[in-house]
């Protein structure tokens, strides 16, 4: 009964200071109610959650105390009841609440109990624990304990109808809804139940107020031990950092220490009137690489956020990295910008290892934790405090920066995925590289922003190079989820930005903006017989793809300047690095004038060189003065360089790939203003950025290399290729000639440019990507939860998975075959360490794990290996039971790495040979 009072209390306090005047005015018009009563009502329901527990299965889990009702004749139970152990109580929840809320005069419908109100919220209420029941059948509720006899017999019915009973006399709820909650509240109130629940539940908040010997429930104890939970419940919730951030700025200057650009100055300028007339709702904005589009979306979230009376906001990028890189720019926005509550957290699945404030350093806590690890720094005053860190919770903190897959997992059918959506319920959803998904999380994304706009949440998409088509059905699928079904027809522009309300459905026509960097990009396509497997340092042949490489790559070494060599994969990179070391041994040796830099070494190694490459190919700072050429230095990357890192080269070479990806790629080309001396005589025109394309397609009877696999679709392949020699004369206005670009690379019609087998072959590879992308699309369909509208009353569609459907392929992204490895170096005087130096130890673990430190010691080592790498290996590899069960161990192969000379490191391991070396791991 006390937690029963301790949760309702929580869950009024959380009513009072989580939710907006608008969600608990929509909660309360639903139901019919005033909203006084629509507080004191469903928090009533809050207390009532754990009511299942009030059954012979869960009380018999205590033998001792278990003993006297079970020789009670009121309590027998039938045969095995008390081993129902399945029957887990918040199952039984939903089952008893049903025929208790029927009883309590909660319209219903014994025909079509989807329709019930009782059975509605005895649904809710059953998910508790993060998966919803499926909807009971009428002779179910009739008869509860004939269809499951862990509720027990009439004694055991009795007792739940008498705390029922009670807890709405102490807390007075005896309105009763005249409706149930459409599919965005009933997700709210749900959400909020959880955390009333986990904050009630909190050993620090119960012994202190554990009743005394004696204490038996009469109204008068039940009445003092309500008021002294009313009067606790504020500082557990303040305690906990969930309340709501303010977006308090309203003018760019106020924001920003700089004047706007063309973008965000025409944002400033129009966007007030649009969303002052129609209400707050999604905001797309399009604009090159470098254009300040984190700005024009933190500006946008800013007025979409007050508009709205949003509690805060969460940035989610595609990669770790990109996350890491925008957590300090959101923080800076936090603390000029917001006022109120400013709980930040930084959600990826190693963002436990580092976050804001901490100076690049692990912040470690006594519990690390699972699903998207979250902690924060101590010392920044926008940071969550230790509560927030808990399993589940960081996107209940006001403001997150984080991947993408945080937040979709909100729209898959995981346990508390419901806990996810109310966590981005009431905050400003921005979206940055959102062209940058495949179909399946595009169909992800589609369904989430449905969900988001039936729950009336402000969103902001960021692209550099965003299809009309994919720019549409993001925009489409916002309106569907406010009610406007009927298609925009968006026709975005390039760089501009345009506004659809969620409240009138108004669209507006997308705005055409200045670029403040109006350039002309510069196309050498290269065509390059394909060579990359050939030995380093070994004869090139004419017209290879090593030779074009020494060629371009040239003037840089002679002559100074910064050149990004961009690879298809990561074997490829590696084999380019050790062939330009070997082409130029010069510029090898000097500091900094070769780096390698992929996804294939461990995280300590590659933050190391992701931090060395910022410094040297950064945005100039404006403390140094004077800006001078670079001296040479040529940086060879893979796809990771494409997204949200400020790098600028004075010269950019890529492999052929889509015609997105290399607008992308390009964008890191003169980059920032250096002036005058900033840049090598070769690449003076900072105005006319250089992309050199090798393209294997161009060559005579070119075709898509072995080596590529199916990293990029050979139809798209196929287009840019013939794209780019349309482009090569004249080059690429950037940005007033992209949209048309990107739009015209996925033509219907291309194929019609063509002729004989060219166009054949052409029609055939599009044949087969529209059937790959038709698969993933309907995978997302078959594996995501259903639209808001299709939940219809019955919340279970929310957990429900199809035959076949594991855990493993709902937190994978299609098609990533991926495995974790970490390297343990075996010493000449027989000691195992993390590292090839020998100065860090293996730890050993003990009884409750590694500590904190160890942990994080071996997190930073773990590196991503294709996990075709790692099938058929020993048992050996497996992570020691004495190191524990947390989720950053799991799944994690241990490779004995033995040396052989010249820093190179070797293992066997199941069919491969896998060594570790300077240029990261490999496997032959």
């Amino acid at each position: 009964m006390c937690h029963l009072l301790d949760t309702g209390a929580v869950f009024q306090e959380l009513w009072d200071v989580v939710l907006s005047d608008k969600t608990r005015a929509a909660i309360a018009d639903v139901l019919g109610l005033s909203v006084v009563d629509a507080r004191t009502l469903v928090s009533f329901w809050a207390g009532l959650h754990d009511i299942g527990k009030i059954t012979p299965p869960f009380q018999a889990q205590v033998p001792a105390c278990y003993s006297p009702v079970r020789n009670d004749p009121i309590y027998v139970s039938a045969p095995g009841a008390e081993a129902e152990k399945s029957f887990r109580h918040e199952i039984a929840s939903h089952w008893a609440l049903s025929e208790l809320f029927e009883a309590a005069g909660y319209p219903g419908d014994r025909r079509l109990l989807r329709k019930s109100v009782g059975h509605q919220v005895a649904q809710l209420l059953g998910g508790h624990h993060g998966l919803f029941g499926a909807v009971m059948k009428a002779k179910e509720v009739a008869q509860a304990g004939r269809y499951n006899s862990g509720l027990g017999t009439k004694g055991w019915a009795g007792q739940r109808r008498a705390h029922f009973e009670e807890l709405r006399r102490a807390m007075g709820a005896f309105a009763v809804p005249l409706r149930g909650l459409p599919a965005g509240l009933a997700v709210v109130v749900a959400g909020l139940v959880v955390v009333a629940d986990w904050l009630a539940s909190q050993t620090s908040a119960i012994e202190p107020r554990i009743p005394d010997y004696g204490w038996s429930g009469t109204a008068e104890e039940v009445d003092a031990h309500w008021q002294a939970a009313v009067k606790a419940a504020p500082g557990l919730v303040q305690a906990a950092r969930l309340g709501r951030a303010r977006f308090s700025a309203k003018e760019f200057g106020a924001m920003f220490p700089f004047a706007p650009n063309s973008l965000q100055r025409d944002l400033a300028e129009h966007l007030p009137r649009l969303v002052d007339e129609h209400g707050a709702g999604l905001v797309l904005v399009t604009a090159p690489t470098g254009d300040g589009k984190t700005e024009a979306a933190l500006f946008a979230s800013s007025l979409l956020g007050r508009a709205a009376g949003a509690r805060g906001l969460y940035f989610a990028l595609p990669t770790m990295g990109t996350a890491d890189a925008m957590l300090p720019r959101v923080e800076a926005f936090a603390s000029r910008s917001l006022s109120g509550e400013r709980a930040l957290m930084l959600l990826h699945s190693m963002a436990w290892l580092s976050s804001a404030g901490s100076g690049g350093k692990a912040a470690f806590f006594e519990a690390p934790v699972s699903e998207g690890l979250m902690s924060a720094g101590r010392r920044t005053v926008v940071e969550a405090d230790g509560w927030l860190r808990g399993p589940k919770r960081g996107l209940l903190a006001p403001l997150g920066v984080g991947t993408i897959d945080q937040a979709l997992s909100a729209v898959l059918p995981l346990r508390y995925n419901a806990l996810r959506l109310f966590g981005l319920s009431d905050k400003v959803f921005v979206v940055d590289e959102a062209h940058a998904y495949g179909p399946w999380m595009h169909q992800l994304l589609v369904r989430l922003l449905e969900w988001l706009g039936a729950m009336g949440a402000p969103v902001v998409l960021l692209s550099a190079t965003l299809t009309g088509r994919s720019a549409g059905s993001l925009v489409d699928a916002y309106r569907r989820g406010t009610g406007f079904s009927e298609p925009s027809r968006v026709v975005p522009r390039y760089p501009g930005w345009l506004f659809a309300s969620g409240v009138s459905g108004e669209v507006s026509a997308a705005r055409s903006t200045a670029s403040n960097r109006a350039r002309t990009l510069k196309v050498s396509r290269r065509p390059v017989v394909w060579d990359t497997a050939e030995p380093a340092g070994t004869q090139v042949r004419e017209g290879g793809r090593r030779a074009v490489l020494r060629e371009v790559l040239a003037p840089v070494v002679a002559e100074g300047g910064t050149a990004l060599v961009c690879c298809t994969t990561v074997a490829e990179a590696q084999q380019t690095y050790r062939d330009v070391r070997a082409a130029f041994p010069g510029l090898a040796a000097r500091p900094g004038g070769l780096r390698l830099l992929h996804s294939r070494f461990p995280a300590d190694m590659r933050a190391s060189i992701t931090a060395r490459c910022e410094r040297m190919y950064g945005k100039p700072r404006p403390s140094e003065g004077a800006v001078a050429a670079r001296p040479a230095s040529v940086l060879v990357a893979t796809q990771v360089v494409e997204q949200s890192l400020d790098f600028d080269f004075d010269l950019v070479v890529s492999d052929l790939a889509p015609l997105a990806q290399l607008l992308q790629r390009a964008g890191r080309g003169r980059r920032h203003e250096r002036g005058p001396l900033g840049r090598p005589q070769w690449a003076a025109a900072e105005d006319e950025p250089e992309l050199v394309v090798l393209d294997p397609l161009a060559a005579p009877d070119g075709s898509v290399p072995r080596s590529w696999g199916t990293v990029y679709d050979a139809g798209l392949l196929r287009r840019t290729s013939l794209i780019l020699a349309e482009c090569a004369g004249d080059g690429i206005p950037v940005p007033g000639g992209v949209q048309k670009l990107v739009d015209e690379v996925y033509e219907d019609g291309f194929v019609d440019r063509l002729e004989g087998a060219a166009r054949e072959e052409l029609a055939r590879l599009d044949e087969e990507r529209a059937a790959a992308e038709a698969a993933e699309r309907h995978l997302a369909a078959w594996t995501g939860i259903c639209a808001p509208a299709d939940v219809k009353g019955d919340l279970s569609k929310l957990s429900l998975r199809e035959v076949g459907v594991t855990e493993e392929l709902l937190t994978t992204r299609l098609g990533a075959d991926t495995g974790r490895v970490l390297c343990l170096y075996e010493q000449a005087d027989g000691a195992v360490t993390l590292d090839p130096e020998g100065k860090d130890p293996v730890p050993a673990g003990g009884r409750h794990g590694l500590k904190a430190g160890e942990l994080a010691g071996v997190a930073r080592r773990v590196a991503p290996v294709p996990g075709r790498w790692l099938r058929g290996g020993e048992p050996a590899g497996s992570v020691p039971e004495k190191w524990g069960k947390h989720p950053s161990l799991r799944n994690l192969v241990l490779l004995s790495m033995s040396p052989v000379g010249d820093g190179t490191w070797r293992c066997r391991h199941g069919r491969y040979t896998v060594s570790m070396s300077a240029v990261g791991l490999e496997a032959e």
